[in-house]
């Protein structure tokens, strides 16, 4: 399946015209839930993220709710003032009516957008019910997330105690009756497990897990350590988090808890999000996480252009698989990576060429068995001005799909190859792209020695350039790693293209991290 970024446009028998008016109409109605989407475009990303959908009675179904692949993560958001409780005559009554009205009642409407979902019932982006909600996915097999937000209560969190430090509220998850401290702890279910996040809490999270994988991994590890432990206590969703962040298991992957299997009680203290927010390694992580947002522009730039109905190629987006499908399912620390690479090789490419050249970097993903093509090809202007009666842009796709192929050929454990296909930046300030998704689960003899015949000449593979990179990424950078890295992206002047194909200058580009 391949797709283009730019050019005519594609004859889609979908909605993608009303997606767009939709868009317009729906994105919060308040300025809490306007936030709140404008966070899940971040993390979810436009074409799986959807405001303000519909039940088929007419009535709102959720504030935002995003899917994508397996996971199904539905907000409801709230804004009710809590006034300050040592200054009002009966401060347990006022904090148990925000309670009940800022969070009681909307884990209740949580619970029934739940059932309503397992029950089969369609969705819509309107009340009239004629835009069909978009994105479809299997019940039987979906993970469904219900998350809370509610807003009023940081400041008076804060007057409270001087003990608070954020605002943010206190969550025990246990079935016990157990004797909650008051106010700003709120006890929970934990065999009906919703997530609460509040004013403090939501921009943290969304912020810090702001992709598909990255938020889905952590709600999951969260889910285990419920169900893991009889009670679960933590002084606020931040400093959960921070414990998320420092514990990684022999798999490489990070968890909620200790290591200890003796212990059936787990409480996370105030204020072990702020130690982490100090340690060098995550102010490095931070910096050098910047360049991976390249990666985010690539998808969302091909988002909008098959929302706006000019998008080449054979894949629907919404539906099935595709490059860019796979492409977001990639964490922000390989995007890291990723980027990292494409930069590299944008930066080796020859400065003065004159002949059809071509510069391949293979990258492989966090999923095993998938990697990518990164395919920069520079066409003469012979070629571009058509005199020999080739489209630049087919020669283009044809030779990234025959570099598929051949990585294929050299790497069998492949059973997923996208391809990226662009014309160099330190060349040209033009922007587009080519992407190919090459399913190679069912890898044919025949396709085998074909890709072998097209691969003569071009050599994919054929030297040390072109193999695998076996480099170690980790999630965390030490700080001399991130002073490393930044030297190399200067290398390209400040006044130069940008290195990513924006046709900025590198110095109001991605050029602002480089100092």
């Amino acid at each position: 399946m391949a797709i283009r970024s730019r050019g005519k446009h594609l004859k889609i028998d979908r909605l993608v015209g009303s997606l767009m008016a939709s868009e317009q109409e729906n994105k919060g109605v308040t300025a809490t839930e306007h936030l709140l989407y404008n966070l899940c475009l971040k993390s979810f990303l436009r074409l799986w993220s959807y405001a303000n959908p519909f039940k088929d009675d007419g009535n709102e179904f959720c504030d935002v709710i995003a899917v994508f692949d397996r996971h199904v993560f539905i907000f409801f958001d709230r804004y009710k003032y809590l006034p300050d409780l040592t200054e009002v005559d009966n401060p347990r009554v006022s904090w148990d009516r925000w309670k009940r009205r800022a969070i009681e009642s909307q884990i209740k409407t949580a619970h029934g957008a739940e059932r309503y979902l397992l029950s089969g019932r369609k969705l819509f982006l309107d009340a009239k019910k004629e835009k069909l909600f978009p994105v479809t996915f299997d019940i039987s097999d979906a993970i469904i997330h219900k998350i809370v937000v509610a807003h009023g209560a940081a400041e008076a969190c804060r007057k409270f105690s001087e003990n608070n430090i954020s605002g943010s509220l206190a969550i025990s998850y246990s079935d016990k009756n157990i004797d909650v401290p008051f106010p700003f702890t709120i006890n929970l279910e934990k065999s009906r497990p919703v997530h609460i996040l509040d004013s403090n809490t939501l921009p943290i999270i969304l912020g810090e897990l702001d992709t598909v994988k990255d938020f889905a991994n952590y709600l999951d590890a969260k889910i285990m350590a419920i169900n893991k432990y009889e009670d679960l206590l933590y002084c606020g969703e931040e400093d959960l988090l921070a414990n998320y962040w420092l514990n990684i298991d022999d798999q490489n992957k990070h968890f909620i808890g200790t290591y200890d299997e003796k212990i059936n009680s787990f409480m996370v203290a105030e204020g072990a999000w702020e130690s982490l927010k100090k340690r060098p390694e995550y102010k490095a992580t931070k910096e050098a996480n910047q360049q991976s947002y390249f990666w985010d522009d690539l998808i969302n730039r091909t988002c909008e252009n098959f929302l706006k109905g000019v998008l080449l190629g054979n894949s629907d987006l919404l539906e099935g698989r595709s490059a860019i499908r796979e492409m977001a399912k990639e964490p922000r620390f390989i995007r890291r990576s990723i980027v990292e690479l494409m930069f590299g090789a944008i930066l080796n490419f020859p400065n003065n060429p004159t002949e059809l050249m071509r510069h391949m970097r293979f990258i492989p993903s966090h999923e095993k068995g998938k990697g990518y093509v990164f395919l920069q090809i520079f066409v003469p202007p012979g070629f571009r001005n058509n005199n020999y009666g080739i489209d630049e842009r087919t020669v283009r796709q044809e030779i990234l799909l025959i570099a598929c192929g051949a990585a294929k050929n050299h790497m069998p454990d492949l059973h997923t190859i996208i391809g990226i296909g662009i014309e160099p930046p330190k060349i040209s300030t033009a922007i587009g792209e080519d992407f190919i998704l090459l399913d190679c689960t069912d890898w044919s003899r025949e396709r085998e020695m074909e890709f072998r015949e097209k691969n003569k000449g071009f050599n994919f593979f054929s030297t040390h350039t072109l193999r695998r990179h076996e480099g170690k990424t980790t999630e965390f950078v030490k700080p001399s790693r991130r002073r490393a890295r930044t030297h190399r992206i200067s290398k390209v002047g400040r006044n130069d293209p940008c290195p990513c194909g924006s046709g900025i200058k590198f110095k109001k580009c991605h050029g602002i991290h480089s100092d």
